[in-house]
């Protein structure tokens, strides 16, 4: 069935909503096999410590790139109008935000996206976090959060257009971002090799990636035959998971949307994904300092994926695959901020427990 036909059978809601459960739950199989985070990528880059899981983080965001830019040179996809480029942004927003995620990781132990993952595998740790994550993400957004979050976003703006565009600002155009991404795939492939990873990890990062470039094309595309205005977007979890968060506590009849359809998708996905692998196991914290840790990375990681404007995928990947300027300044902050709280926080405690 075309996509228009499938539009008007279901209506402009459901079918856009069924988009972002259905990428949802391949989003959460291709991640939960592939074991993708950003958080062990880091600390491997770091410490240099091998390159297995730096390797599959490259390859979800040498496919990502990749794919979108393709979809993007080849017509189908139009993301002028995204939010990432479109509207105006933070500067300052984008690299605090993007510090305070990378520190909450470290703490969490993992991103937004790996709490679900990891939630739906039965690890109540992450479920937690993941609840604690979407309460501080709802309480930035509207709550009491949000007079710190838009006097931070306030400090160093910048307008929406051209002037957030990395491809137009270096004049570059889709065809050199189509480049940078083959050259970040040639380096997954060197980093592929020196690890010797599996074939179900890089197929699963490659998976991952797809997925964020498929979310561009679909929303677009469904987009441009709705009547309704339906936004250009692609992978994302500090958002959705607080409108997930206002869905479950408000009254029923809420619109739903692709966001609505995206988190309990990853959830599903993952879980699937884990009974196939035999990997399904309930797992909870081991003291009172771990709960502590978790809690407070969550709350960072909250504040911060509101304050950058999306969390390790939907800046890091989502927003750094149409080469939005803020987006790559939330990347280059996440990375900064997980190496500095993995140097100060975790490595101290790797050597002391190398001395006992």
């Amino acid at each position: 069935m075309e996509l228009a036909s499938l539009t008007e059978a279901l209506g402009e809601k459901a079918a856009i909503t069924l988009t972002g459960l259905t990428i949802g739950i391949l989003f959460g199989f291709f991640a939960q096999r592939s074991r993708f985070c950003l958080r062990s990528a880091v600390v491997e880059f770091w410490n240099r410590d091998g390159f297995s899981k730096l390797a599959v983080w490259l390859f979800a965001f040498s496919t990502a790139v990749i794919a979108t830019q393709l979809f993007i040179t080849q017509g189908w996809l139009d993301v002028s109008q995204a939010r990432q480029l479109a509207a105006k942004g933070s500067l300052s927003g984008a690299l605090i935000g993007g510090m305070l995620f990378g520190i909450g990781m470290i703490l969490a132990r993992g991103c937004s996206s790996r709490m679900l993952v990891l939630a739906a595998n039965g690890n109540l740790r992450a479920l937690l976090a993941g609840l604690i994550f979407a309460v501080a993400a709802q309480a930035s957004l509207n709550g009491l959060l949000s007079p710190l979050r838009t006097t931070i976003s306030n400090w160093m703006t910048i307008d929406g257009g051209a002037a957030r565009d990395l491809l137009a600002f270096l004049h570059l155009g889709n065809v050199g971002g189509l480049l940078f991404g083959l050259a970040w795939l040639a380096a997954a492939i060197h980093f592929a090799r020196r690890a010797a990873i599996t074939r179900r990890e890089w197929l699963g990062g490659s998976g991952v990636g797809l997925m964020v470039a498929l979310a561009w094309l679909m929303t677009y595309q469904i987009g441009t035959q709705s009547f309704d205005i339906i936004p250009v977007q692609s992978l994302s979890f500090t958002g959705p998971s607080a409108d997930m968060l206002m869905l479950v506590l408000s009254p029923p009849g809420q619109p739903w949307d692709f966001n609505i359809g995206l988190v309990p998708g990853v959830v599903l996905g993952s879980f699937l994904a884990a009974l196939w692998g035999r990997e399904l196991k309930l797992e909870g914290f081991k003291d009172g300092h771990s709960m502590r840790r978790y809690m407070a990375g969550a709350v960072l990681m909250g504040f911060g994926g509101m304050l950058a404007g999306g969390c390790a995928v939907g800046a890091g990947v989502s927003g750094a695959a149409i080469f939005a300027l803020t987006a790559w300044i939330s990347l280059i902050g996440m990375w900064a901020g997980a190496g500095l709280a993995d140097a100060l926080i975790d490595r101290p405690e790797r050597r002391l427990a190398l001395q006992h």
